[in-house]
């Protein structure tokens, strides 16, 4: 199976900047993307940014020229960049993974538990 551990979340103030890792492991045969999505109370679980294998990127309107998305292969881990935080950014922010494991054919999408990011105004 596959495990994602994420680390990076907690409180900040508006306009203040957080990173957020997820590194992944278990018996993965191949990864297609990474990525990153929130929750916020009362509402749906939204995208915020996404990155392929291949390094080609996806963000939601609101994250674009404040989010960046990276990864890195060799560790099959991802981060997010969070720069100029807004109170709207505050929600539960899912890693998850689109990948291949050892055992199973097709791509299948795995979560981590998800951390907390809370901007105040």
């Amino acid at each position: 199976q596959v495990q994602l551990v994420e680390s990076g979340g907690g409180l900040v103030q508006a306009g203040g900047s957080l990173r957020l890792s997820c590194a992944a492991s278990g018996s993965i045969f191949s990864i297609n993307a990474m990525g990153w999505y929130r929750q916020a109370p009362g509402k749906q679980r939204e995208l915020v940014a996404t990155i392929t294998s291949g390094g080609s990127t996806n963000y939601v309107d609101s994250a674009k020229g404040r989010f960046t998305i990276s990864r890195d292969n060799a560790k099959n881990t991802v981060y997010l960049q969070m720069n100029s935080l807004k109170p709207e950014d505050t929600a539960v922010y899912y890693c998850y993974l689109r990948g291949i494991v050892a055992g199973r054919l097709g791509w299948d999408d795995y979560w981590a538990q998800g951390t907390q990011v809370t901007v105040s105004s």
